[in-house]
């Protein structure tokens, strides 16, 4: 071992540097790899540097890659409930903040082990622009393309808030209606979008056979349309709560309790009204392509719920 003394300033002691040999070391299982290191025997307390040349690890296994010999394809691989946060299209404020749960998965070969579930996520992360009916395709292309899959899909569900005034007191509060996008890219891309309205509906039956009052309950209706242009959630909303005996609010007063019960009274509706005014108003709508129309009720005075479903795909020719 060497020793060197160095002067500093007038009037201070020497400074003592020890200097040691380089040394060999064995790290982490590599090759052996030269260490150098020295300590200032004054500085309070002595500190160490380390130096070491260590040569680059070998390649991993892609164990997803390997064959696999049960010749079976799988329909859909990938990730399942994943929290995220997203933007999306907002008619009345541009862009609307929520936070989704997310499934996205791919087809795969019956030749490859597994997928590489890391890059769905990567592309999740990456992407920095609102989620709507223009930036799917481009996500389902992408994970085709990162995955080498013939088939890709997307299911991106979350709460999407409208602002609504209580009818008479001009209260505001905000409604939460649960809203999916759904999309799936094979050839061509297909793209779908579901919402779930809450709503009032008042019996014909109860109000017809009875001398005072008439059962209501509420209940659930759940749309879901292709369409060839985009289509916004709140203007699904407003279809579905014109066909119902009376829309929801979050923030009521007296005045609009009485409004809202009256107003219920003088619209009854069967779950079966609901499907088929729904229906009746895409099938006059040239945008919409495709439509599925489903209806529940929780009936407040019998055990079990209402329902009611309706399902047409208007580019199909029907059977003669």
């Amino acid at each position: 071992m060497q020793i060197r003394s160095t002067k500093r300033a007038t009037g201070q002691k020497n400074r003592f540097v020890y200097l040691a040999k380089p040394a060999v070391r064995t790290i982490h299982g590599h090759a052996p790899v030269r260490i150098e290191h020295w300590a200032e025997h004054d500085s309070k307390p002595p500190w160490r540097t380390m130096t070491a040349r260590i040569p680059p690890a070998p390649p991993l296994a892609d164990v997803q890659n390997q064959t696999d010999h049960r010749l079976i394809d799988i329909d859909r691989v990938g990730v399942k409930r994943v929290q995220f946060p997203i933007k999306v299209l907002d008619r009345n404020q541009g862009v609307q903040d929520t936070v989704a749960t997310i499934t996205m998965s791919v087809s795969l070969p019956h030749h490859f082990k597994g997928t590489h579930m890391s890059r769905f996520l990567e592309l999740l992360n990456e992407n920095c622009e609102p989620i709507t009916v223009h930036t799917i395709p481009f996500l389902l292309r992408e994970l085709k393309k990162r995955l080498n899959a013939k088939e890709a899909h997307l299911d991106i569900s979350f709460p999407y808030f409208i602002k609504k005034t209580a009818p008479v007191s001009q209260i505001e509060g905000m409604v939460a209606y649960q809203c999916r996008f759904l999309g799936s890219a094979s050839s061509p891309v297909d793209i779908g979008v579901e919402v779930t309205v809450p709503v009032t509906t008042l019996c014909p039956c109860s109000k017809e056979i009875s001398d005072r009052g008439a059962h209501n309950q509420r209940g659930h209706v759940r749309v879901a349309v292709r369409f060839n242009k985009m289509v916004w959630i709140e203007d699904i909303v407003s279809l579905v709560e014109s066909a119902a005996s009376c829309e929801i609010y979050s923030v009521l007063k007296r005045m609009d309790e009485k409004y809202v019960t009256e107003k219920a009274y003088d619209n009854p509706v069967f779950v079966e009204d609901l499907v088929r005014d729904i229906a009746a108003a895409f099938l006059a709508d040239d945008n919409i392509t495709f439509f599925s129309v489903e209806a529940e009720n929780y009936e407040s005075i019998h055990t079990h719920n209402a329902y009611a479903f309706i399902e047409r795909n208007k580019t199909k020719k029907p059977c003669k």
